[in-house]
């Protein structure tokens, strides 16, 4: 009897705090006309916008390559 009333509780409190959560997220819901992404630097010159120069791909740097993991 004890195993069922604890089952029993465990199953409330999970239709409980799912209940609890379902109405949190459709209390706030998101503004729908905030804008999904930030604004993105746009020009015309060859890609530098504002002294920064924007370019696709990955750079090779001139640094030490990493040859231990270990932290203390």
């Amino acid at each position: 009897m004890r195993s069922f009333l604890l089952k029993l509780g465990a199953t409330a409190l999970t239709l409980g705090t799912t209940v609890a959560s379902a109405m949190y997220v459709t209390a706030h819901m998101k503004n729908p006309s905030a804008p999904l992404q930030p604004a993105v630097l746009v020009s015309q010159n060859g890609g530098a916008v504002g002294g920064l120069t924007i370019t696709p791909g990955v750079r090779q740097g001139d640094v030490q390559p990493v040859t231990s993991t270990y932290a203390s």
